[in-house]
């Protein structure tokens, strides 16, 4: 329904310029050259007293190409010029719509088919956009009317099949996916492949190979047979479903099909999938390939640089970014360079650039998280900077957020409670993932009833181990706020716990409108998160001791000996450490993220070095694979009075081989302002005691609270100079210290706070002990 198309030629006299040029875009558009269309309708659009339609017309080829904020507003200066121009109140809204604005395009829809009524693709449109509102029986009612109006589509059907299926109205769902398929050209196939996506969204996943192993089915028999992309497209679908099946082996040649690809836009999707799937190099290796299929691509070299830059290959991702930009602009170059910046240690300069755009942008702004990230690791701002900082970001959040007293929750402080986690990361080394798998085996199933909802793309065995720990699982990744917020609820969660505070994919935003009448943070992010409406933090009294109330925009619910509890479920043989370690160099070692070893961090360990002759340090991280990396911290160190000689860099390995590795280490280091969380639990798991200061906020308390847990008080430092202090004391007495090493892990086990099953119920009294506080409000 786009009728403004043919310019107006009605009249004698001298045709206008707009129209000669509105022609022009017409003749290109046909042709198939979008680009100079637009240019065509720009012009056209620019003549003084050019009609509604120029502006229509321009706002069509831009929503084409996918840039649907412009078109939003070429649409909206047409009708502005022209109120009665009905179509353009159908493009708003599907422009809203495209943007994620979902309840303002069910708004939009509903004004548009009260002035065209027999819109087939409004009711179609306006049925999915009152899915992603959670509103799943008025969507299958517009679902139907679109059927009504074209009972030879396929669509409307299929799309009512899915939100029955979401309904758990199965057998009205399977009515509705047969009679599509009978409709929809080429055998049917396309209703298959969409279904088996829609399948696959919501984590269905038997269901969804089903599906596709259908689609596949009808690909000999279809004419015109498709293309070798839009099989290459098929086949990336089948090894997602694959890989979240853990049929890898299978997934890794649907992977190697696909890689037949020549497009752009398939080539990076398959290196997303193989990205998000741990298959790093793999991933680089695509999107070299699609660098070298599309060498004039800016987009391409973007895609490189982003992988390369989430790889931690800094120098290299540098060089694509800067490719890329030499063929065009950039909208995401500033983000990527303060990615950068963090990642090599300049907190600050990631800061600045995070804050500037999250106050240039609306709200929410993904900025504004990335801006909270950098301050935990910045040696300029204290704690109580820090915690204004991130009270500043996200105050805002807060407005029109739901009571808790707005819940129909039973507030019987006695029974069993549902028990919400909201997470990314329950996949392969992440620490959430690490920490919580052995708490979630060892819940109470009598007391609470846990669901989790899953907002990451990454699965892997780590995922279905999880998801087979807790008595409901729901993929959240495509659901909006709004829609999520809707499933929270109408599952009954009484206490909502974040897992994930401002790292990546977070849901800062359903928090802060509150989705549960007790919400907690806990684990994800070390420190309070400045979020309003989050009731709880869960601390401990060493990370937060009552003193520090004011760094929290949270209550503290402290558990009684440490805030989290390594127990990790694989095995890592404990190293021999023989006489030999007495002969060797006294090794010091951090196995921590480059973006921990800020200035002062580095300042700190080139002390620990001159006091302490002779000795070597070992610095691991992701990023030191990349060569670029190294000569960096090798330059900052050396200009600290490092000789590089008693350097070592190492790069990622297997997590079994890193933890293998801690037996070449006698000292580990804790960085400041960031301690390490899960590197610390490691070292000493491993034998190597750690060394850290205590700080003024959690992220800087983390070692003293890990090292008080471990009975090692005497190796926490007062001060950047105590610090120095107590690691040379260490170093000089080898036998001392070989003893200390040979017995820590049965220290550990040995102490409450590294008591797994004595950890969970303490966490439980703390859970019970929030909602308690809820039922006496």
């Amino acid at each position: 329904m786009r009728r403004p198309e043919r310019p107006d030629r009605s009249g004698g006299g001298r045709v206008p310029a707009w129209q000669k040029l509105a022609g022009d875009g017409m003749a290109l558009r046909k042709a198939g050259d979008r680009d100079g269309a637009m240019a065509a309708y720009r012009q056209a659009a620019a003549v003084p007293g050019a009609p509604a339609a120029v502006f229509f017309n321009l706002g069509n080829a831009l929503f084409d190409a996918g840039r649907w904020a412009d078109a939003e507003a070429q649409f909206a200066r047409a009708r502005q010029l022209d109120p009665g121009l009905g179509e353009t109140a159908l493009q708003l809204a599907r422009c809203a719509a495209r943007q994620g604005r979902h309840a303002e395009a069910v708004e939009g829809f509903a004004s548009a088919l009260a002035a065209t009524p027999d819109s087939f693709t409004g009711w179609l449109e306006s049925g999915h956009a009152l899915r992603q509102t959670g509103r799943l029986a008025d969507a299958a009612a517009h679902y139907a009317r679109a059927q009504a109006i074209a009972p030879a589509r396929w669509e409307p059907h299929l799309a009512a099949a899915r939100v029955l299926e979401e309904s758990d109205r199965g057998d009205e769902a399977a009515r509705h996916y047969h009679r599509a398929l009978p409709l929809a050209p080429g055998g049917g196939r396309a209703v298959h492949w969409h279904m088996a996506r829609y399948r696959l969204e919501r984590g269905a996943l038997p269901s969804a190979l089903e599906a596709m192993r259908q689609a596949l089915l009808a690909l000999p028999g279809e004419q015109p047979a498709p293309g070798p992309d839009e099989r290459a497209q098929m086949q990336i679908d089948l090894a997602e479903i694959l890989l979240r099946l853990g049929l890898t082996g299978e997934a890794h040649v649907a992977c190697e099909q696909a890689s037949a690809a020549t497009e752009e836009a398939t080539l990076v999707r398959l290196a997303d999938t193989a990205f998000r799937h741990n298959l790093w190099q793999e991933a680089q290796q695509v999107l070299k390939r699609n660098v070298a299929l599309h060498p004039d691509s800016a987009a391409a070299h973007w895609n490189l640089a982003h992988a390369l830059a989430e790889s931690w290959q800094m120098q290299e991702a540098l060089v694509a970014l800067e490719r890329a930009e030499a063929l065009a602009p950039q909208e995401g170059a500033r983000t990527m360079r303060a990615s950068i910046a963090g990642r090599m240690g300049d907190a600050d300069a990631a800061l600045a650039i995070y804050r500037e755009m999250a106050q240039s942008e609306a709200t929410p702004s993904h900025m504004a998280s990335s801006a909270a990230m950098s301050a935990l690791y910045s040696d300029t701002l204290d704690a109580a900077a820090v915690a204004a900082l991130h009270r500043g970001l996200f105050a805002p959040l807060g407005q029109g957020a739901r009571a808790a007293a707005s819940f129909g929750n039973d507030r019987d402080p006695g029974r069993r409670l549902r028990l919400g986690l909201v997470s990314a990361d329950f996949h392969h080394q992440h620490p959430v993932n690490l920490f919580l798998q052995p708490v979630l085996a060892r819940l109470d199933r009598q007391a609470f009833a846990t669901t989790l909802y899953f907002t990451g793309t990454t699965h892997d065995e780590q995922t279905r181990l999880a998801r087979g720990r807790v008595g409901g699982w729901v993929e959240c990744a495509t659901l909006s706020d709004r829609q999520l917020a809707g499933r929270i609820e109408a599952d009954g969660i009484d206490l909502l716990l974040d897992l994930s505070g401002h790292t990546m994919r977070n849901r800062m935003a359903l928090f802060a409108r509150r989705a549960a009448p007790v919400q907690a943070t806990f684990l994800g992010y070390p420190g309070s998160t400045g979020v309003p409406n989050i009731d709880w933090i869960i601390a401990d009294g060493v990370v937060a001791p009552e003193d520090h109330a004011a760094l929290y925009s949270e209550r503290v619910m402290r558990l009684p000996h440490a805030v989290f509890c390594f127990a990790p479920e694989a095995g890592h043989p404990f190293p021999a450490f023989g006489e030999g370690h007495l002969l060797r160099p006294l090794t010091f070692g951090s196995f921590n993220n480059v973006p921990k070893l800020t200035p002062r961090t580095l300042r700190l360990w080139a002390g620990v070095l001159a006091a302490v002759p002779g000795s070597r340090l070992v610095l691991k991280a992701p990023s030191f694979k990349d060569p670029g990396a190294i000569d960096i911290f090798r330059q900052r160190l050396t200009a600290l009075g490092v000789d590089p000689g008693r350097l070592e860099f190492r790069g990622p390995v297997g997590l079994a081989d890193m933890m293998a590795e801690y037996a070449d280490i006698d000292i580990a280091l804790d960085p400041v302002p960031y301690n390490g969380g899960t590197t610390t639990m490691q070292a000493l798991w491993m034998g190597a005691p750690v060394v850290a200061l205590r700080g003024a906020g959690f992220v800087s308390r983390m070692g003293a609270s890990f090292l008080t847990a471990a009975g090692l008080d005497d190796w926490i430092a007062r001060d950047d100079r105590h610090y120095v202090e107590i690691a040379a004391a260490m170093a000089r007495d080898r036998p001392r210290l070989l003893e200390l090493k040979r017995g820590l892990r049965q220290r550990l086990l040995s102490r409450p706070g590294w008591d797994i099953d004595r950890y969970v119920r303490d966490f439980e009294r703390a859970l019970r002990a929030m909602w308690e506080d809820h039922c006496r409000q």
